[in-house]
């Protein structure tokens, strides 16, 4: 499995790293589109939507949704899409907490499911996308969120394999430890402070720019436990098998869906301050 991942990785990993600096950001933001629907036809799935006509119109829905979005980046307004995936993801945390909360198929809790779904693609879509367009070097800082999550998460792997002994969330993901998470928050945060040293932040404000990236870094965490909680309630293993050993494109996102609205949104504070 871990060659699975490795080959899989050397793979997608420079595709990404393309489209995230070569792209210009319409071009970007049509291929995240596309990706994150690819990903709400799968969150749909584990929503208990059995049909592939219901997931189908769930997928022109959200795609709606993204064109509703559009205007706003660039803009200010951007800021309130963004904060709602932020305190989406905040209120997440009671789900996991009460990881028994619409387990039961019903159309009600099935209801709730899709509009977390909306939650989560949305902000995190336009969150990426405000953020490519950004003067200075707004290509480099999506960059470095996507480094980020996959520092946090070859850390966390690298990390639980090594000293995992007590369980992050046994009932919802048996795998994951708190050793796995410290060393996703030592990884990442080792990476934040190069990547922002990099990018020309210094002293206090480098420090700040720690304190967000390790927060989207837990964001992140919260965002896999979520899918986690989705797929065990679902009894299935994978959100699907578009990658080889790594699952669906879901099962690659999840993380990232909620990291970069807070790292967005994280950033962006900093920014303010710095100005005044």
């Amino acid at each position: 499995m871990l060659k699975q991942r490795t080959i899989t990785a050397l793979i997608l990993a420079p595709l990404a790293i393309a489209l995230v600096l070569l792209s210009p950001t319409w071009l970007f933001a049509f291929v995240i589109a596309v990706l994150f629907l690819v990903a709400a036809w799968e969150w749909s799935l584990l929503a208990g939507v059995q049909t592939a006509g219901a997931r189908a119109a769930f997928v022109v829905f959200s795609a709606a949704l993204f064109a509703l979005a559009w205007p706003l980046h660039g803009r200010a307004e951007a800021g309130y899409v963004i904060g709602a995936g932020v305190v989406w993801w905040l209120l997440s945390l009671a789900w996991l907490r009460n990881f028994s909360y619409a387990a039961a198929p019903t159309t009600e809790n099935t209801a709730i499911k899709l509009a977390a779904c909306e939650l989560a693609i949305v902000p995190a879509w336009l969150a990426a996308m405000h953020l490519h367009e950004q003067s200075p070097h707004g290509r480099y800082w999506v960059l470095l969120a996507l480094l980020l999550v996959w520092a946090a998460d070859t850390g966390a792997y690298f990390a639980g394999r090594r000293f995992g002994t007590t369980k992050l969330a046994p009932r919802i993901s048996p795998n994951k430890t708190r050793a796995g998470m410290w060393g996703a928050l030592v990884v990442s945060g080792a990476l934040a402070l190069v990547g922002g040293w990099l990018l020309g932040w210094r002293d206090g404000w480098l420090a700040g720019l720690l304190v967000v990236a390790l927060v989207a870094v837990l964001a992140s965490i919260a965002g896999d436990l979520v899918e986690s909680l989705l797929k065990r309630q679902a009894n299935v293993k994978d959100s699907g098998a578009l990658f080889p050993g790594h699952g669906g494109l879901l099962d690659r996102a999840d993380s990232m869906l909620a990291a970069v609205p807070v790292f967005v949104a994280g950033k962006a504070l900093l920014d303010l301050l710095r100005a005044s």
